[in-house]
């Protein structure tokens, strides 16, 4: 189940930094999303084992309250509405501004825990001039230094006591299905098509998770759970900014699944925006099949889906071991192929090679090809087994992992990959001390 904890505030106050801090400079699992205001941060973080999500909602246009009706009123309501818990940071070097209390008075009104942070608190007079700030009615409030880490366990352990429950689902094993893409790009369209065809078959199952609802879909030999996305539900009186509304919604359909389908518009071709969802649904280790949609509205050449093929895969390279299915949602075109590779991937997502058969494998690999030397020293592979995590992840036993660089990870896993067929599902390798 996915828990998301979003950072709002007025620019300059060091949500970025505070972000980083969260997230132990992790790589952020969508980088740079140019939206209207600026680019945002998603980022997983940990703490005290318990895992989240943590979004920077961007910096807000300061030059009047107006812009904040526009600019603000719109991404704190997004991030309020799409978050378990919400960080409102505010600087103590500044005091209270008018956009604070625009903010505050927005968030005196929701449902959800406020937790009030007031940064650049790094000296005793500062820790003073916080106290100000109790005068925005939201309670208390924890002084902190971002940049420093002052301050920022005892904000961690306020937050994550404030997180729901990682209750497991209730669905065994049968596999859940996240149907994902920019809007408008036709994903109600495929659900429709899914489950149009027999309505008597579909059973809309409640989540055990606060905000995903799953159908169940149970014909021709197939049987999985559709996870609710952004096109099938609309959303209660939100301006939506479509652009981080979208990302937003993603990472939390993304993370409530096993295997993801990512719609492309077929007319418009691989965007930004795509390479971002493809990121998140990768640095989620999910299974992946990207669908190009609108197929039949496409002209076409001799080598027209070729060419658009390797335009996708050069994009998302290094990752480029997945199925490209060209569908059209609406006339139902290829619909039936793409229930066959969800079973495929879905399979490949939770296969387990035995470790006699595996390091027979690779260990041959090894020989053929070794770890170069690093300073005249050698790496010597030892031994490799598959770890007991949801999605393929090996490790590598050797002398010196520190040496083995991220070409030869690339090499390692392309022999996997070529070896036992992962298609559709990312892995993960690590080299460790024999």
């Amino acid at each position: 189940m996915s828990r998301i904890v979003a950072i709002v505030g007025r620019p300059n106050v060091g949500k970025s930094t505070l972000f980083n801090r969260l997230t132990e400079g992790r790589e952020a699992i969508v980088d740079e999303v140019s939206g209207v205001t600026r680019d945002r941060n998603y980022g997983k973080a940990n703490w005290n084992g318990i895992d989240f999500s943590v979004i920077d909602t961007g910096g807000y246009v300061e030059r009047s309250a107006d812009i904040f009706e526009g600019e603000i009123n719109r991404q704190v309501l997004l991030a309020i509405e799409e978050s378990d818990v919400i960080i409102f940071l505010t600087d103590v070097t500044v005091g209270i501004h008018e956009l604070d209390l625009s903010v505050a008075n927005m968030l005196r009104k929701v449902n959800k825990k406020v937790i009030l942070v007031v940064n650049k608190v790094d000296n005793n007079e500062r820790l003073l001039d916080a106290t100000e700030f109790y005068s925005l009615g939201l309670g208390e409030y924890f002084p902190v230094s971002s940049i420093n880490g002052s301050g920022t366990g005892d904000l961690m352990d306020a937050v994550t006591s404030e997180l729901p429950e990682n209750e497991e689902e209730e669905h065994g094993d049968i596999p859940r299905i996240a149907i994902v893409g920019r809007p408008n790009v036709g994903k109600s369209s495929l659900v429709n098509s899914l489950l149009d065809e027999d309505r008597n078959i579909v059973t809309p199952i409640a989540g055990t998770t606060r905000d995903s609802i799953y159908t169940r879909y149970n014909k021709f030999n197939h049987n999985f759970l559709l996870v609710d996305t952004a096109g099938l539900r609309k959303k209660a009186k939100v301006s939506e900014d479509i652009e981080f509304y979208s990302v937003m919604r993603a990472v939390r359909t993304i993370e409530n699944s096993d295997v993801c389908l990512l719609l492309i518009d077929a007319t418009r071709g691989i965007e930004a925006q795509d390479i971002n969802i493809f990121s998140l649904i990768q640095g989620n280790s999910k299974g992946l099949i990207i669908l190009v949609n609108k197929w039949d509205l496409v002209e076409k050449e001799t080598n027209t889906s070729k060419r658009i093929e390797m335009e996708i895969r050069e994009k998302t390279a290094p990752f480029t071991d997945y199925d490209i299915i060209f569908i059209s949602a609406i006339n139902k075109q290829r619909i039936h192929k793409l229930l066959d590779i969800v079973e495929k991937v879905n399979a490949n997502r939770i296969k387990k090679i035995p470790t006699p058969k595996l390091n027979e494998v690779m260990l041959e690999a090894i020989k053929k090809y070794p770890p170069p030397s690093v300073k005249g020293k050698y790496v010597k592979i030892k031994y490799v087994t598959q770890l007991p995590t949801h999605t393929p992840t090996f490790a590598f036993f050797c002398n010196l992992p520190q040496y083995v660089k991220e070409p030869y990870k690339r090499y390692l896993e392309n022999r996997l990959r070529e070896s036992f067929d992962f298609t559709g599902v990312p892995i993960k390798i690590f080299l460790r001390k024999k």
